[in-house]
């Protein structure tokens, strides 16, 4: 990933350095397995132990003669070992290291990603109980419909999001896998054993069957509940972006003294973080297609995954970690209007009352259909002349002869459209 996309700690995960080292630990608790069930001296996996280390440029020298990356490091391996490398990689094939590590990269990797979302979902959970009761317009097509609170709209997100960090823990769990199995998943040549103890040693579950590789059903679910959460937040980005346009202006994001919005007109403050939230988004969605076609591959394996995940594993998660962290700091420090919230809910001229207005002419005892005519008439007006509603109302004869003008009074009274909001957080935060 290029670094205007990557946050450092995850980005390690991905080094090279990293993942050598990794194999390295594996092979070499695989040897201290094989030492315990007698098939390596204990002379032997002393010397692996001591002498067992790689160097990076050396091994990519190695692989353009091999064209093989595993092949290459034990190779490199066996220069610095001597003899005994011998009994390193006994018995298993090059994905039950490659495979093994990914799960350890991709664990290694969510133990830094859910605790950001965790961050988000706090930061979420703060904003939406500032703003329980600021109210604004509820908008349905883009439109003005009834009024909600800004503190609802983003406990909705809170709830979402907390739903995302639920499978998260699930898709971490499922994940974390481990398979030493051979090169058809037999254990023909290495004792089960050796998985069972490399596992418990790598706090990863032993693989109940692995053909060559893990199932890639595992990896698919990960990438699709990233790909929802990506989608989440590009859920959250679209709602700020557009609270932000010019004629709107209910919330925004922080924009500094010294910030800069547009090389040309300098009156410019543009929703850039959450426009950026909307691609990146997207390419963590469109990750995971490949994700699921990954899943069927021949036989008892195929490289057609490979060089996929070469791609999307490191690109998917460094991504979500970045997009996720940007958005905490997004909602920690977004500028909400109530003064806006206030004024578009007056521009609207009391029409949000009309499903109010409808029920109660319904309940004097008038058809649905013909109470719909009456008051979808009077809003036509205000709509399109800017009237406020309820003048409109006091004037129908229809109104009048069924809703007083202290009914009418009472209906546009605006705290009944906020009368359950106690109880929606109540059930939420409880």
């Amino acid at each position: 990933m290029i670094p205007r996309y990557s946050r450092k700690e995850i980005t390690e995960v991905w080094d090279p350095k990293n993942k050598f080292q990794i194999w390295l630990n594996i092979e070499i608790l695989i040897c201290e397995a094989l030492n315990k069930y007698g098939k390596i001296p204990d002379s032997a996996l002393k010397n692996i132990k001591k002498k067992a280390k790689f160097d990076q440029h050396r091994i990519d020298e190695i692989e353009k003669e091999v064209k093989h990356d595993v092949i290459a490091f034990l190779t490199n391996l066996s220069e610095n070992i001597g003899d005994d490398a011998r009994f390193v990689h006994q018995g298993v094939t090059s994905s039950d290291i490659l495979d093994t590590c990914l799960s350890i990269q991709i664990k290694q990797s969510l133990k830094i990603i859910v605790p950001e979302l965790k961050k988000l979902i706090n930061e979420l959970k703060k904003i939406s109980i500032k703003h329980k009761k600021t109210l604004c317009i509820g908008r349905s097509h883009g439109i003005f419909a009834e009024p909600t609170t800004f503190g609802l709209k983003m406990l909705g997100k809170y709830c979402e999001f907390k739903r995302s960090y639920e499978r998260l823990l699930e898709a971490e769990r499922n994940i974390s896998v481990c398979a030493i199995s051979g090169a058809v998943g037999t254990f023909a040549n290495i004792d089960p054993r050796v998985q069972e103890y490399v596992s418990k040693k790598m706090n990863l579950q032993s693989e109940k069957v692995s053909t060559q590789i893990i199932p890639r059903d595992r990896h698919a679910y990960l990438f699709s509940i990233l790909g929802i959460l990506a989608s989440s937040i590009e859920n959250l980005s679209i709602e700020i972006r557009h609270l932000q346009r010019s004629e709107v202006r209910e919330a925004e994001e922080f924009f500094s003294t010294k910030q800069k919005g547009s090389s040309a007109m300098p009156h410019k403050r543009n929703p850039v973080l959450t426009e950026n939230l909307t691609g990146i988004a997207r390419i963590i969605r469109g990750n995971v297609l490949p994700s699921l076609e990954n899943i069927s591959l021949w036989h008892e394996r195929d490289i057609s995954h490979s060089s996929v995940e070469r791609i999307i594993c490191p690109e998917t998660l460094i991504l979500s970690d970045f997009a996720i962290n940007r958005m905490t700091d997004v909602v920690k420090n977004l500028v909400v209007n109530k003064e806006k919230m206030r004024e578009n809910l007056h521009k609207t001229k009391g029409l949000y009352n009309s499903q109010r207005v409808l029920l109660k002419l319904v309940e004097k005892g008038l058809t649905r259909e013909n109470a719909y005519r009456i008051v979808q008439k009077a809003a036509m007006i205000s709509w399109e002349k800017g009237e406020e509603f309820i003048e409109l109302l006091k004037d129908e004869e229809k109104v009048k002869n069924h809703i007083s003008e202290e009914e009418l009074k009472e209906i546009f009274d605006l705290k009944f459209h906020t009368r359950n909001i106690d109880r929606i957080y109540e059930k939420v935060l409880k």
